[in-house]
């Protein structure tokens, strides 16, 4: 008997049923179709980075989120608000 039969008999997964994966608190798992340039480049920076490229697309989408919303008129007329008190302070 080869080994690769012993083993197959000692674990045999046949009747076995898929159980459920033990959830991170604060985590949903989902399923998603990410286009795989986008996926390699996360990889890819993940393992530059030495963390998980999962971890890298959450804060990838963290950030996004985090993003200034505010209408554009609205952020242009707190700039020019800025300048212009920077320029009386200056006169």
């Amino acid at each position: 008997m080869k080994k690769s039969e012993e083993m197959q008999k000692e674990y045999d997964f046949s009747k076995g049923k898929r159980g459920p994966v033990i959830p991170q608190q604060g985590k949903t798992m989902i399923t998603i179709c990410i286009d795989t340039d986008i996926l390699e480049w996360f990889r890819d920076e993940a393992e530059r980075e030495g963390q998980g490229y999962q971890t890298a697309i959450n804060q990838a989408l963290r950030n996004y989120i985090r993003q200034d919303r505010r209408p554009i008129q609205d952020i242009v007329r707190e700039a020019v608000r800025l300048d212009l008190s920077k320029i009386k302070k200056a006169g």
